[in-house]
């Protein structure tokens, strides 16, 4: 069997597909990337080229992300009757591996065993516009080098194991957490500030044309004009947050261990997601890695 697919879902995200297809096309080659093009916008299907690009109707509609993630649900239970471990989740998250472990992320693939679900911490790298004026030309970290922890986005992404995934990729039906120490998703939504109003002012005008309201769609409230707030005002907080300056992320672990159990009768499993006020320096090692 093949070690690894990597699979996600875009609609005209060419920022974000970018990265994507640097991190998970170079490392995994794009034979075993798999891009389900919403609306088959003709500019994914060029940034694509050479990956497993799945064309489907673009048309506006009710309860998007719930039809997406039972798409991508079946997508990934088919991948893994052929790959080891399949990596599944949106186009602005990507799985890195702490350089310090010497080896990439195919090599702690290559290494693990299957019939896990494996959760890496949650990062969000944060552009902090008052003392990082670098413009993204290629690499991301390095030009970026703020994260803040972001439990919401600690997901178990790493699937070899016969379980769903509920909607937004969240929570899974596996009693086992998994949080390798070397392991991080980087998520890259505020990694810059530019490409933020761009992706947030499509967002909103996907919702507008669905007519729906925040309470009626099964979608996140950031897809929303109503909800969306003051961009640079967003921006400007990330300098209000603490820094912190030995970058150790084992008590966050430790924290999500803990507090691991089941999700109610959902016949999920979920772990404690506190709102932290914190931030921290990545360091260089992670330079140029996505």
């Amino acid at each position: 069997m093949q070690t690894v697919a990597a699979v996600t879902m875009v609609r005209d995200d060419a920022f974000f597909l970018k990265a994507w297809l640097r991190h998970y096309g170079e490392m995994f080659g794009r034979e075993n990337c798999y891009i389900v093009n919403h609306g088959r916008g003709s500019e994914v299907a060029t940034l694509a080229e050479g990956c497993n690009i799945i064309g489907i109707p673009g048309d506006p509609h009710k309860n998007f992300d719930i039809k997406r993630w039972g798409l991508l649900n079946n997508l990934m239970g088919g991948l893994r009757r052929y790959y080891r471990h399949v990596i599944v989740g949106d186009v602005d998250e990507l799985v890195v591996r702490d350089p310090d472990a010497g080896g990439s992320l195919l090599d702690f693939l290559e290494a693990a065993p299957e019939g896990r679900v494996v959760t890496p911490l949650g990062l969000e790298v944060i552009h902090r516009i008052d003392i990082e004026d670098q413009v993204i030309e290629d690499a991301i970290l390095g030009p970026r080098r703020h994260v803040r922890p972001a439990p919401h986005y600690s997901k178990p992404c790493i699937i070899s194991a016969p379980v769903k995934i509920a909607r937004g990729g969240h929570f899974t039906q596996s009693d086992k957490l998994f949080t390798p120490d070397d392991l991080y998703l980087m998520h890259l939504k505020f990694c810059d500030f530019g490409a933020y109003v761009g992706v947030m002012d499509h967002r909103n005008q996907v919702t507008a044309d669905v007519q729906a309201g925040v309470k009626d769609a099964a979608i996140g409230r950031h897809w929303f004009a109503e909800a969306r707030g003051e961009d640079r005002a967003v921006f400007d907080a990330f300098a209000e947050l603490e820094m912190v300056e030995e970058f150790d992320m084992r008590p966050l672990r430790r924290k999500m261990q803990r507090s691991f159990k089941p999700r109610g009768d959902t016949g999920y499993y979920h772990f404690d997601r506190p709102h932290y006020t914190t931030q921290y320096v990545l360091p260089e090692r992670f330079n140029g890695l996505i």
